[in-house]
């Protein structure tokens, strides 16, 4: 039920009212962003953008935990890489699009983005 998700107010404006967002959806931006980077295969449970189209959006923050404290967001990500590409340039490129992402949709500060590698997809290997 949505009365059981955590909400973030990320705008108070006057007597107009509030904008709240689900953690959930916190987490589905960053798990778009992360699987928007080349060379990252899919999150943790081998979610891929192209699952996602079939199989619904909200499985997209399968291997997202994302903790918000007074708009304050820290992320963490399990990914699955392709093979071949270099795992600190993926993860840094990873930590860029999720930080922006996040901020620039919601307003809300990302201090740390979180990078754990769970595996390699290793079908397009020679």
């Amino acid at each position: 039920m949505a009365e059981d998700r955590s909400t973030y107010t990320i705008k108070e404006d006057g007597g107009i009212g509030t904008v709240k967002v689900a953690d959930e959806v916190v987490a589905i931006i960053a798990g778009l962003a992360a699987t928007e980077v080349k060379g990252v295969a899919s999150m943790a449970g081998n979610i891929t953008n192209e699952l996602v189209a079939r199989m619904g959006i909200k499985r997209l923050s399968n291997g997202v935990k994302v903790d918000v404290i007074d708009n304050i967001v820290t992320v963490d990500l399990t990914l699955n890489i392709e093979y071949g590409y270099n795992i600190p340039d993926i993860s840094k490129k990873v930590q860029e699009r999720v930080k922006s992402t996040i901020e620039s949709m919601t307003g809300m500060t990302v201090t740390d983005v979180n990078v754990n590698i769970a595996g390699v997809n290793m079908e397009n290997a020679e």
